[in-house]
């Protein structure tokens, strides 16, 4: 079985870097050891306490390892402890007998103390002599080391604090290094009580015992008793479960969904009802030692599990009342099959449960009111979750007639959306196109928009673009091809796709080859230019967060809110909107002339249905506290337009704060799925399996720099990789794996990634990296925010489709938060943290990009000088075992009047942009134009600021002083507006500012380093 191979690889993998840091089987050096090892090795007590730098050096390059342990029990303690280390002892190169190699590795000490403690005695070392004795019997005279054992105490119980310190010289006449090497030491003998962790808070679900602490290093128990240390600290997690109920497992395959999804869906309805029962029902029953405070939290939780299950049962109600919704459900997983194209034919039970759970929306408007956040493991299916639900939602519009428009709004936080996620949106509406066409759906195609702003695709496509701007012709440098988004065929899955600009339609096209392509016209239902989107309205619109703030600067943001003005009457011209001067007509086809005709559907219906938003938890601080006066807005144009109000959807990594988050930021109450269980990682959704889902390994760099560190591992993972490919039998013998697995171990665990928190980190190691590897022909790549868009696309197709011979495939990727969001290769397995990310849920987005499919391997390299890495590693086991909960609560808030000044002038251009002018029937695009229309309104300014007050919902008591900063906003621009000597020339000039150009232009961001 690969995945158990896999498994002892990842294992062998890690023990030649610990091999390489430590020095272990090394006998001899042409270098200094001290500037090569950074595991194991410990500095003199002299040299630490002489540089200065306090606890700082001390973490940078200890002179002492040891365990905190808290005894059992009152003094005198009595325990065995064993200390092992070795040295580098530097011989003559004149008359060494390897002169290229004068460094030699001494043998191993291997010393038992005896240690008595007794408070009412003074303090003493222990074990001095005999260590000293044992480093001059394998020739390092002069080394000596010793056992020092503190008594502390926390809340009235003792502590003992007991180290190996290196009482070495800083200089001695006869060694050129006093250092130690390889060292370690265990405790055995004594008997102890656990810690608590305190970094959390006590919870019914969650054991927060911890046996013991290591001071430097890590800390492993022993089979007998005891505790050693270790130089790293490896966390294994497991891989996911999705059903752990007692009875057999429905059939969820999308064929039976299609077919006939009411028995299945009954079946699994029954049994997250018998699992409530068994688990949750008793669970009080079963914990009399509980307190007051736990019961309580238990009970509450047990109340919320109950809600979860009657969601589920209303869902499967509505299936089975409701003809309609239960078609566009069965047909959604026709469409779900195609997009999946083989690789899996079914959904996992927790998927279908967030369906089930979600579906009332679709007829219910008060479903609206609340906000549906899936929280699951990254990788476990959530981006699949939620395009269910959207495709359901677009086949479900297309039924009620809701032929046209906007079915959903997706947006993702980060500048650069990821190819990935884009294609799998793609290839689902593909997959409901093809459905919506054999079923003889009404209305338009299904199709897609790409909404990211200019860094990446067209704003527009002008007749002949002039130097002084940004806008581009067809004949423009890099036109069409650079601005493909697509890799493959969404309806054919070949890889035939081209770009091409019809200038009879005025539209930029990704276009299929494949003469057996299933899509009948040449441009594909894809749309990447910001004007082609407003005049198509494509079902799904995909892009950024930023692109929102566009709404206040751009008329025709008004058909993702609500209905366009009228329908061109030029064939393909699609919608127009409020003329301008370049467009007379309101139809953005440069130089169209052609008359308007009504819209061909109810106004009502051209708002989003769905706003989904991913990586909630990204919606913090400043981003947050902008986008939530934003989303505010939309919700005011939707309803003032007359639609109904766009249901929510999100997905986080997080759920710690949540629902504080929602109310900020929608103004709306949220509702997680799944519920969590009764016991930590486990519900009846997931429980942890017995295959290792990922190998974590915290490292202390000890006396090198962090780049040393990092260009060491990934040279020693190269070296390792080059072995196995061109001597598999060895290598396999030494991992214990079948050879027959060696070309897909190549292939799996030949391509590592470095991740840094900040673009700086990620160029300075590559470049690093590219001038200190000993690895020959190392091929490495960056992937971050500033990469052009079609190189990230040619990164990702080489990396799912590497080239036949190794050497000439990716080896190293750079990468930065880029990678963290919705890129999904199942070849990347292997990745060096460069420190900790600034936020817990980015490390779990992070490291969550490998071992998608086999186990990944990931080396966590803590930047030890900082206070927060020095404490996450002492805890580390805790924090990759409890993640969840240390991810730190959202920091937002809307009511800031520094973020009120940032969004006051959108908010007003919007309400002119896409409510005054379509009502004026004229154009508002000039200060006379803006002040005849309020004047012959009567509006003024304390009307404009109740309406905005009210639209951000500062309508209470603690609100005074915001609904003061927007009159006095309001106020200046009135006065500007009624200026008649002013030089101002378009009313967005009226404000103090002018409208934000993305959501997050908040303020200039200057990076800190180390």
């Amino acid at each position: 079985m690969f995945s158990e191979a896999a498994t002892h690889f990842t294992a062998w993998l890690d023990r030649q870097v610990t091999v390489a840091g430590r020095g272990d089987g090394m006998d001899r050096l042409g270098v200094a050891p001290a500037s090569t090892f950074w595991m194991g090795r410990l500095a003199t007590e002299q040299e630490v306490m002489s540089s200065g730098l306090g606890q700082r050096a001390e973490r940078l390059e200890p002179c002492a390892i040891g365990l905190r342990v808290r005894p059992t029990g009152a003094a005198p303690w009595h325990f065995e402890v064993r200390i092992q280390a070795r040295a580098w002892t530097y011989e003559d190169p004149k008359t060494s007998s390897n002169p290229n190699r004068p460094w030699v590795r001494s043998p191993g000490i291997d010393v038992p103390v005896s240690v008595n403690i007794d408070p009412a005695l003074p303090p003493s070392p222990f074990g001095g002599n005999a260590l000293g004795a044992a480093f001059a019997r394998v020739g390092a005279t002069g080394l000596n080391a010793e056992v020092r054992v503190d008594i502390e105490s926390w809340n009235g119980a003792p502590e003992l604090v007991v180290q190996l310190v290196n009482s070495s010289p800083a200089q001695h006449a006869q060694l050129e290094d006093t250092h130690l090497y390889e060292t370690a030491m265990q405790i055995t003998g004594l008997s102890t009580v656990p810690f608590e962790l305190e970094a959390l808070p006590d919870s019914f679900r969650y054991d927060r015992d911890v046996p013991a602490y290591g001071v430097n290093v890590g800390v492993a128990l022993l089979p007998g008793g005891g505790f050693r240390t270790t130089d790293t600290v490896e966390v294994t997690t497991r891989r996911p479960e999705y059903w752990t109920s007692d009875r057999p497992e429905p059939d969820l395959t999308f064929a039976t969904l299609s077919r006939d999804p009411l028995p299945p869906l009954e079946a699994l309805v029954q049994a997250l009802g018998d699992y409530h029962s068994d688990r949750w029902g008793p669970l009080l029953d079963e914990h009399p030692e509980w307190d007051q405070p736990m019961r309580d939290e238990a009970a509450e939780a047990r109340l919320t599990a109950g809600r979860e299950i009657g969601r589920l049962q209303r869902g499967l109600q509505l299936l089975i009342s409701d003809t309609t919704v239960r078609r566009a459900f069965q047909l959604m997983n026709d469409a779900i099959a195609h997009s999946a194209a083989g690789k899996y034919d079914s959904w996992r039970p927790f998927q279908v449960g967030f369906l089930l759970g979600a579906l009332a929306f679709l007829v219910d408007e008060e479903e609206a009111d609340i906000v549906d956040t899936v929280w699951f493991a990254t990788g476990g299916g959530k981006t699949e979750t939620y395009l269910g639900l959207l495709v359901t939602a677009a086949l479900h519009d297309r039924m009620t007639g809701k032929t046209s428009g906007v079915t959903a709004w997706s947006r993702f936080p980060l500048r650069l959306l990821s190819l990935q996620q884009t294609q799998r949106f793609a290839d689902a509406l593909a997959g409901a196109e093809l459905v919506r066409r054999r079923e003889r759906i009404k209305g338009a195609p299904i199709s897609l928009g790409f909404l990211v702003g200019s860094s990446s695709t067209p704003n527009r496509i002008v007749k002949t673009a002039r130097p002084e701007t940004a806008d581009l012709d067809p004949d423009s440098p890099g036109m069409p091809d650079r601005f493909q988004v697509l890799m493959r065929c969404p309806f054919c899955r070949g890889n035939e796709v081209g770009m091409h600009f019809d200038r009879l339609m005025w539209r930029l096209t990704h276009q299929c080859a494949n003469p057996d392509c299933p899509w009948p016209e040449p441009a594909l239902p894809v749309y990447v230019v910001d004007s082609e989107l407003y005049r198509y309205l494509p079902t799904v619109v995909l892009g950024t967060l930023d692109k929102a703030a566009s709404v206040g600067m751009q008329a025709a943001m008004r058909g993702l809110v609500g209905p366009p003005i009228a329908l061109c009457t030029e064939a393909m011209h699609g919608y127009t909107y409020t003329p301008r001067s370049a467009t007379p007509t309101g139809c953005l086809v440069p130089d169209c002339s052609a008359g308007t005709r009504p819209l061909p559907m109810p106004a009502d219906r051209y708002a989003p249905t769905l706003r989904l938003q991913d990586e909630l938890h990204l919606l913090r601080d400043s981003l947050g506290a902008v986008d939530s006066h934003y989303e505010s807005l939309l919700d005011h144009l939707q309803d003032e337009l007359g639609s109904r109000r766009a249901k929510i959807v999100a997905s986080s990594a997080t759920l710690t704060g949540h629902d504080h988050q929602v109310d900020v930021l929608y103004r709306r109450s949220g509702r997680v799925f799944p519920t969590q269980g009764p016991v930590a990682g486990g519900s009846f959704w997931t429980r942890p399996g017995p295959m290792p889902l990922r190998r974590f390994v915290a490292v202390a760099p000890r006396g090198v720099t962090l780049d040393h560190v990092s260009d060491r591992t990934l040279d020693v993972l190269q070296i390792a990789i080059r072995r196995l490919a061109q001597d598999p039998g060895t290598v396999c013998a030494e991992a214990g794996v079948d050879p027959k697995h060696a070309d897909r171990l190549l292939s799996y665990y030949g391509t590592d990634v470095i991740y840094g928190s900040t673009l700086y980190d990620v160029e300075a190691a590559t470049r690093s990296l590219t001038s200190n590897t000993s690895s020959q022909g190392l091929q490495a790549v960056q992937l971050t925010g500033g990469t052009d868009f079609d190189e990230v696309r040619a990164i990702l197709e080489r990396l799912e489709n590497p080239e036949a011979d190794f050497d000439d495939r990716i080896h190293i990727v750079a990468a930065s938060s880029m990678l963290s969001h919705g890129v999904d290769v199942a070849r990347l397995n292997v990745m060096v943290m460069l420190g900790l990310p600034l936020s817990t849920a980015e490390f779990i987005q992070t490291t969550a990009r490998v071992g998608r499919t086999f186990p990944g391997l990931v080396y966590v390299l803590h930047k030890i000088g900082r206070e927060r890495d020095a404490a996450i590693f002492r805890q580390f086991g805790q924090y990759v075992t409890h993640g969840d909960r240390f991810v730190e609560a959202v920091p937002i808030t809307r009511r800031s009047r520094r973020v009120l000044r940032l969004t006051m002038p959108g908010i007003v251009e919007a309400r002119r942009l896409a409510l005054m002018e379509p009502a004026s029937r004229g154009r508002l695009t000039t200060i006379s134009a803006v002040r005849r229309y309020f004047d012959d309104a009567g509006i003024g300014a304390a009307d404009q600021t109740a309406a905005i007050a009210a639209l951000l919902g500062f309508d209470g008591p603690v609100d005074d002083t915001l609904r003061e900063e927007i009159g006095r906003w309001l106020d200046n621009w009135f006065t500007n507006l009624n200026d008649p000597a002013g030089s101002r020339t378009w009313p967005n000039e009226l404000g103090a500012s002018s409208p934000m150009t993305s959501l997050r232009d908040v303020e200039v961001s200057v990076p800190i380093h180390d």
